[in-house]
């Protein structure tokens, strides 16, 4: 690099990997060691940090701040929630120091070099400290030295999250352990959202984590400012494609009973009344559907809107198709949930006609199958062909009769309906019968 009289010449020390990471191009000494040290702190190059501050003619320091923002991006719309609580127009800058830059990169020895030079653990000139930085990168090593240095466990960054509320990664746990170590509080909460670590580790389906928390004592019904409990936060986890369905499922399951087991309210609801059986029936999850109502929840509760669970699942998005819908439709059935009004029988037909079992499971509830003859039109024709022999045996029963045999089921279940989930598996019936009483699936309608 050319140099001027009186220019400082730390590139020269730099090594050939910090030298790549490094933008030396700006005029001025302290512009010049800044851009170097970044460079050497990205690089996680201890000699080269460790000569950049011994050299006095830099001006520079272990806690010397760094804007890092764009420059053509020099100001932007943020939301104070520390103030006024109001949008306003401001400029946008991205402060850091070798401290924060080290922590997120997992460079340890750096991280060291500049505590021993004095550097001030909890400064955070951009809203986060370095403790804040290691933990969301989930590097362990960092964060104990972090927290062996005075490090606070419990400072809150500019959004108001906490270090335990950000614990990401490989290293997940083992930051979460030492923060409890060094006196993170376990039900600490976020300045805005009142989540507490709890609440993030149901949310984002961290099974260990949450099990880690309520070892050390979580409160496993702590509400955050929209009133959800972790226990609605784990039943609101959604599948994000078909392949992943079933891990998604098995996850809201483990948490779900993670809950349960250390206390968690069944049916605790939230500001709208939405109860965890609504949200996992909305998202599909049969299997949770199946344990909570084994908790005695209310198969017909009403949230705000008037929507039972029944409703919640059939009203569900797409995207539960995967996780077979007609599942969390008979379970609910099962345990005695009010059938569908029949007027409303040809929007369900016409929204699950992809899903034969679910048209199935409904219509065995009723004697008669109470569809207008022109429902037949409701049906894509690939779909009618593709469950050809289902859709054949429906319409053809429009307004007609039932078989004697389901008109018995009928007859039995109505009978039983304030007591099903707890009668019909007492009766002295072969299994197979069994399962007839309680829907099982045939593919075809009698």
């Amino acid at each position: 690099m050319p140099s001027t009289p009186g220019t400082w010449q730390g590139c020269r020390s730099c090594s050939p990997r910090t030298a790549q990471l490094t933008c030396c191009w700006r005029a001025g000494p302290q512009s010049l060691a800044g851009a170097a040290t970044r460079g050497a702190v990205l690089a996680g190059d201890e000699g080269c940090v460790s000569r950049i501050l011994a050299d006095s003619s830099t001006g520079l320091a272990p806690d010397s701040v760094f804007d890092t923002s764009d420059p053509e991006r020099w100001r932007d719309f943020r939301f104070n929630i520390r103030a006024l609580r109001l949008w306003s127009l401001t400029y946008k800058e991205e402060l850091t120091t070798p401290l924060h830059v080290a922590a997120s990169r997992g460079h340890t020895e750096v991280l060291r070099l500049l505590l021993r030079r004095r550097a001030r653990p909890d400064s955070a000139p951009g809203g986060r400290t370095a403790l804040h930085e290691a933990c969301a990168a989930g590097h362990t090593a960092c964060v104990h030295v972090l927290l062996v240095a005075g490090a606070d466990p419990n400072i809150a960054d500019q959004d108001g999250k906490r270090p335990l509320h950000l614990c990401r990664g490989p290293g997940t746990l083992e930051c979460a352990e030492l923060l409890l170590r060094f006196g993170a509080r376990v039900d600490g909460r976020s300045e805005e959202e009142e989540e507490t670590p709890l609440h993030v580790a149901a949310r984002l389906g961290h099974v260990e984590l949450a099990d880690l928390l309520l070892r050390r004592g979580a409160c496993p019904d702590a509400r955050d400012a929209e009133g959800w409990t972790p226990l609605l936060a784990a039943c609101d986890i959604h599948c994000q494609s078909t392949a992943d369905a079933e891990a998604t499922t098995a996850c809201c399951l483990q948490l779900c009973s993670l809950l349960l087991s250390a206390g968690a309210d069944a049916d605790a609801a939230d500001r709208d009344k939405h109860r965890p059986l609504h949200l996992a029936c909305r998202r599909g999850h049969a299997a949770v559907v199946e344990l909570l109502l084994s908790c005695g929840v209310s198969a017909n509760a009403m949230d705000y809107g008037g929507h039972t669970p029944l409703h919640c699942a059939l009203q569900g998005p797409a995207a539960a198709l995967a996780q077979s819908p007609e599942h969390v439709v008979r379970a609910l059935l099962n345990h005695g949930a009010v059938r569908v009004w029949p007027g409303a029988l040809p929007k369900v037909l016409e929204r699950w006609s992809t899903c034969p079992q679910t048209i199935e499971v409904l219509m065995n509830t009723y004697s008669v199958v109470q569809l207008p003859e022109e429902a037949v039109g409701l049906v894509p024709p690939e779909t009618l062909q593709k469950h050809q022999r289902f859709y054949s045996s429906l319409f053809a029963l429009v307004r007609q009769p039932r078989s004697l045999q389901h008109l018995s089921r009928c007859a039995l279940r109505s009978h039983l309906e304030g007591s099903l989930p707890h009668a019909l598996p007492r009766l002295p019936l072969p299994p197979r019968l069994l399962r007839y009483l309680q829907l099982d699936f045939e593919g075809v309608l009698y």
